[in-house]
């Protein structure tokens, strides 16, 4: 998650008393407008409990009235400190921490606590109504999904819920996961749109768990659902015979072998991202990124109109990072600086480790990249909890870490880097990673696009068992 200050706001409170309200945006959107007593109170919470060397520099209290070059120096300060928080392992995934964001959302958004129904949308655009509180966060929330569902305690953990933008050519933007410091009510309700849903989906990544989830009938239809909306939206590839056998065993009701034949289709369980910008292999190009089997998928159209694809393994990522900047808006002029109004310009880079002794840095130019870096950060997560010999549950419950630095005018979250790692451990890595072989694009014949099914060609009729039809 990238956390940022970009802006402050004059406020007047119940007694008509000014004070400066600092505006804390999560990927670019305004999550809660704080004021500097705030979190100066959270700083002292944490102080008390973690200890004065765990805690990051907070901004010091001044005896007199700001100027606006101090305050803007005081928001840049306490922008640091948020980002120097959240990626503390401790600190950033304490709920004491989590919970004044919670709360701070709340009141910012001036939503009282009562008890509502929230729409959960399933793959198929199946509805879920669930009774909760405003104050409900996301683990709540998911827990009275699976509830409604009659989905087992033990698969839980298997999924999440996720904030998805619909839109008008019937496609669907995944913007983020929802995540442990956000009220999903609140969230959805402050976006005052239609276009907004919150969806349930899987949220990992080896085709290996499938089994766990299809020994549940409830768990079954859920993955059967997302399999058939994914395949629809045309997010795998699939040939004209594999699509006559997924018809008839559609017709049949033939779910686990309906799964089973797409988990051997290309693209399984990916996420397809918007059509966004690259400089792989060459600066300008226009991408179609997807996300899965532990890799980045490029579908690249070069300058010359050629397409190539190819792929990005986490495992020979050193690391990554998301940086934003503030682009100005023209607001119909060619003058950008007569505007005063600013979009934030998102970018994905990671250092790749392109052959055994030639590491190359990659970028992608994407409103998505965040929700890249969330995926990119899940699949390490999911490996290193799958060679500990942990469990998916105890996985799902880490959360996803990313450290913030800053750069003049933009704000770097790094990963965990995935090969920087002392020596002995690095040359491990490294050694294994000279073994499989460096990335290429290939070209895409026109043999290939003739066989496939495009996505408007399937259409599967299908049903969720275990909801009423109250729900629907």
């Amino acid at each position: 998650m990238h956390f940022s200050i970009p802006e402050t706001e004059v406020r007047s409170d119940e007694h008509g008393s000014t004070y400066v309200a600092y505006n804390i945006h999560v990927n670019g959107v305004l999550h809660c407008r704080v004021r500097y007593s705030q979190l100066l109170g959270l700083h002292e919470q944490i102080k008390k409990e973690y200890g004065n060397n765990v805690v990051p520099a907070f901004p010091p209290k001044k005896i007199f009235t700001l100027t606006p070059v101090e305050v803007d120096q005081r928001r840049e300060q306490l922008e640091k400190y948020m980002q120097a928080v959240r990626q503390d392992p401790i600190l950033g995934s304490s709920e004491m921490f989590n919970s004044f964001l919670r709360k701070a959302q709340q009141e910012t958004q001036q939503i009282p606590t009562e008890e509502v129904q929230l729409e959960i949308y399933l793959s198929n655009g199946q509805k879920v109504k669930v009774n909760i509180l405003t104050s409900d966060q996301t683990e709540d929330v998911l827990e009275a999904v699976a509830s409604k569902l009659d989905l087992p305690d033990e698969l839980v953990g298997y999924f999440s819920l996720f904030l998805v933008q619909e839109r008008g050519d019937g496609g669907c933007t995944y913007v983020r996961k929802l995540q442990e410091f956000e009220l999903p009510y609140v969230s959805i309700t402050s976006l005052h749109s239609p276009d907004y849903r919150i969806i349930l989906r899987k949220s990992y990544w080896d085709t290996a768990y499938d089994s766990d989830v299809m020994e549940d009938r409830v768990g079954l239809n859920l993955l059967y659902a997302q399999t058939v909306s994914d395949i629809e939206r045309g997010w795998m590839i699939v040939n004209k015979e594999q699509h006559r056998q997924l018809k008839s065993l559609q017709e049949k009701g033939s779910k686990k072998e309906f799964i089973r034949l797409a988990q051997t289709l290309k693209y399984y369980g990916y996420i397809k991202f918007d059509p966004c910008i690259t400089d792989f292999p060459e600066k300008g190009c226009h991408v179609i990124v997807g996300a899965g089997n532990n890799e980045l998928n490029f579908h690249v159209k070069l300058p010359s109109d050629q397409m190539k694809e190819g792929s990005f393994k986490v495992t020979r990522m050193r690391c990554w990072r998301v940086t934003s900047s503030q682009v100005p808006v023209a607001n119909g002029t060619a003058n950008p600086s007569s505007s005063s109004k600013c979009d934030v310009k998102l970018e994905l880079a990671f250092e790749y480790l392109m052959s055994k002794d030639r590491l190359q840095w990659v970028t992608i130019t994407s409103p998505q990249a965040i929700m890249m870096s969330i995926c990119l950060q899940s699949m390490v997560d999911e490996l290193m909890v799958k060679k500990s010999g942990g469990s998916i549950k105890k996985m799902q419950k880490k959360r996803l870490n990313g450290s913030f630095q800053r750069s003049d005018s933009q704000q770097a979250v790094k990963s965990p880097p995935l090969l920087d790692s002392p020596d002995p451990s690095r040359e491990q890595v490294v050694k294994l990673s000279t073994k499989l072989s460096s990335v290429s694009l290939r070209g895409l014949s026109s043999s290939n696009s003739a066989s496939d099914i495009s996505s408007n060609d399937f259409h599967g009729n299908y049903s969720f068992e275990g909801i009423g039809d109250d729900d629907l």
